[in-house]
């Protein structure tokens, strides 16, 4: 239900092809990902997207209940994404919720079609968020934005997240088409030097 497809340009597209269940994630899916993003150093960029109305409601209800939800493998997903030395996009095809809020958090990039919501309601279900989440969640839109999403459990709107750099944009288009212009520059340099100017900015 992790679908991988790899394009010439050296872009890696990983799709999470699971909507009956809002791309929900099992053990499997969360494992799938993992190697997909620990695999994907040997691409040029790498960008997350779903089927559906919904990029992914994170971890499937069942499954989160077993323990799925405290899972380390949401903390090793995000952290692969962060340390790829080329391009990482977050192609939101809708909404996104819950343990997926990491791999978003984690990418370069996050870009929406119009009318998604974003939230992670740790603080209603009684979880504690994924450990990097919340320096990546305050680095990007300042600790009150990040206590608004984590402690108050507010639903954003994308054109909220928009204004608050969470979002860096909406496209009606096809967001995969909008995510290859972005990738454009550095899937056609060298990768040591995409890799050398990432490392600049930090």
């Amino acid at each position: 239900m992790i679908e991988l497809s790899k394009e010439d340009s050296g872009l890696w597209i990983a799709t999470i092809n699971r909507p009956d269940k809002a791309n929900s994630l099992t053990p499997e899916m969360l494992e799938q990902l993992c190697v997909i993003a620990e695999d994907a150093r040997n691409a040029r960029g790498l960008v997350l997207t779903g089927t559906g109305k919904v990029f992914s409601a994170g971890a499937d209800l069942d499954a989160a209940r077993a323990g799925l939800a405290t899972s380390p493998l949401w903390e090793q997903l995000s952290g692969a994404i962060a340390r790829l030395p080329g391009i990482t996009i977050c192609a939101l095809n809708g909404t996104v919720a819950g343990g997926a809020m990491g791999m978003f958090l984690a990418c370069d990039l996050r870009i929406s079609v119009p009318g998604a919501k974003l939230f992670y309601p740790v603080m209603k279900l009684g979880f504690l968020p994924q450990p990097s989440d919340p320096a990546r969640l305050r680095a990007l839109v300042g600790p009150a934005r990040a206590k608004r999403i984590l402690m108050a459990g507010e639903k954003i709107t994308v054109d909220e997240a928009r204004t608050w750099g969470l979002i860096d944009r909406i496209d009606d288009g096809d967001i995969l088409d909008t995510a290859r212009a972005l990738a454009a520059d550095t899937l056609a340099a060298s990768p040591d030097h995409a890799a050398a100017i990432k490392r600049l900015i930090g």
